[in-house]
């Protein structure tokens, strides 16, 4: 190929990468600025990964609530549960966490972590402590709640880190009998401080995908899929939730 030729071709291919990145920063900002009422509106459909988000405006809060759906493919329960209880790793897969640990462990199903968070340029990184409960299946109920507060006066104020006020979440995790497990997700987040709506907007749009997306690489991960370690409690795939709801071995 002559020199002009290659020239040619190296032209075409930088104007069609060029051009896909302006549509894809396009679509980016279309996303953030679109109108949003009390209803939850689609903000982004990743069909190849199965993954959904939405957002809402609420009365009485100051930023928008958000929603996410996702398909976890082949995984069972017992591995969603040893990801989630690895505090330490929250940095590989939560929404730009610098540091992460365990507060406290009240009960198998009750814990304290402290989490740092980092934020868009040019604000100071916040911090907040969460309380994190889980509802176990029974026998009206297959699916498994995580449910998370911030606990903004459970430590003393650490600067020039920011507490956050709010980082309420909900997750509902359900065996599908094909094997998956079907994620449904909640919540609304508050990051203290004076915070330009440019940035908020930005961390309520992103986040919800961002989580998503690593979750699903987590729960693939040797360490989890495949380990052997018993977990603090009982959860169960459809089948064996069935074969333990007809002996009557579930807790109401």
């Amino acid at each position: 190929m002559s020199f002009s030729a290659r020239y040619i071709l190296l032209a075409g291919l930088l104007g069609i990468m060029c051009s896909s990145a302006v549509y894809a920063a396009k679509d980016d900002l279309d996303e953030l600025q679109m109108k949003l009422s009390n209803q939850w509106t689609l903000v982004k459909n990743d069909r190849l990964r199965d993954i959904k988000t939405y957002a809402r405006l609420e009365s009485g809060k100051q930023y928008r609530s958000f929603k996410a759906t996702v398909m976890m493919k082949d995984t069972r329960p017992e591995t969603l549960v040893r990801f989630l209880l690895d505090f330490d790793n929250y940095h590989k897969w939560y929404w730009q966490v610098l540091e992460s640990r365990l507060l406290k462990k009240v009960s198998p199903t009750e814990y304290y972590l402290y989490l740092v968070h980092k934020a868009p340029a040019g604000l100071p990184d916040r911090d907040v402590v969460l309380h994190a409960t889980i509802e176990l299946q029974n026998a009206n109920r297959n699916y498994i709640t995580l449910k998370v507060q911030a606990e903004p006066d459970y430590l003393p104020l650490k600067p020039p880190l920011v507490r956050m006020i709010a980082e309420d979440l909900q997750f509902k995790f359900t065996p599908l009998e094909n094997g998956d497990l079907f994620v449904e997700s909640e919540g609304y987040v508050d990051p203290g401080g004076n915070v330009p709506s440019w940035a908020a907007n930005f961390v309520q749009h992103s986040a919800p995908y961002s989580v998503s997306l690593g979750s699903l690489r987590m729960v693939k991960k040797a360490e989890y899929a495949h380990s052997k370690e018993a977990i603090p409690f009982a959860v169960y795939d459809y089948n064996e939730y069935l074969s333990k709801q007809l002996r009557g071995q579930l807790a109401q």
